[in-house]
């Protein structure tokens, strides 16, 4: 499932339609009656919280899109016309700045302001938003004495990080993620809340995930550059009994919540 800043990219990859009035369908048939609707409507902003994009039509309606496990979305250059859309497109806006396909998401809905504010209000503090506060965040991981490694990902606790994030962050602060959220300490919190801000605009930037820092990325360190789906630089991500970049130790994994939990026993020790 993609990432906070997958979806605060595609946020701003929307925004190229802003102030155009794009033509709006949905060759899949599921969203024919709302693009009916918005068809020749303005798009006028584009916006993201966690792993929930937004896409503003005047007249306040909003596309609601929650990608999900199996979304996709792809853009076509001003340039080159439109292909003839194939029936897994759900949504396709075609526009001076080119056309926009999604396909396969879980969610692809027309809502209400307050409908959306409901969305809001039962996510956690994304990140990368400019309204996020960490305090809010931290308030409900301290009076828990559920693992830190599902509280950060918990969406209602905070928005965006997903399985990479969350291994990763933990590594950089040699916190292990089997340790209670009331363990954590105010210190703890402010500092991989800074650190997931940093990493996670830089992910929007470069458009991938790297998380290793500049003394230990392959250059650095004279070691072979990974080699994975996924892309970037890391440090303990789907790096199963590989050696730590770090002490050498073997990195582990095990399931937590449904998902895959990777750290290094050495370096993220209890």
């Amino acid at each position: 499932m993609p990432e906070g800043h997958t979806i605060h990219r595609l946020a701003q990859d929307y925004a190229r339609f802003a102030a155009s009035a794009p033509r709006v369908t949905s060759p899949q048939g599921k969203f024919s009656d709302a693009a009916a609707l918005l068809t020749g409507t303005e798009l006028t902003r584009t916006e993201a919280h966690g792993k929930h994009l937004f896409l503003g039509f005047a007249g306040d309606h909003w596309v609601h899109i929650h990608l999900g496990l199996f979304g996709k979305v792809t853009f076509g250059d001003p340039d080159t016309p439109a292909p003839p859309p194939t029936d897994t497109v759900r949504l396709r806006l075609v526009g001076p700045a080119g056309h926009v396909d999604l396909r396969g998401p879980t969610t692809c809905a027309l809502i209400t302001d307050a409908e959306k504010r409901a969305i809001h209000d039962r996510l956690g503090p994304d990140p990368l938003r400019a309204d996020a506060d960490p305090e809010r965040a931290y308030r409900r991981v301290s009076r828990s004495r559920t693992t830190i490694a599902a509280l950060l990902m918990d969406q209602k606790v905070i928005a965006g990080v997903g399985n990479v994030y969350r291994a990763e962050v933990l590594f950089r602060h040699g916190i292990d993620p089997y340790r209670a959220g009331s363990d954590i300490t105010p210190a703890e919190w402010t500092a991989m809340w800074s650190d997931l801000v940093a990493l996670m605009r830089e992910g929007v930037r470069n458009n991938r995930i790297d998380t290793v820092r500049p003394e230990h990325t392959p250059e650095a360190m004279g070691r072979p550059p990974r080699v994975d789906d996924h892309g970037g630089e890391v440090y303990v991500y789907r790096r199963t009994h590989q050696p730590c970049h770090l002490c050498g130790d073997t990195v582990r994994t095990a399931s937590l919540a449904a998902r895959n939990l990777f750290w290094c026993p050495t370096c993220q020790k209890p």
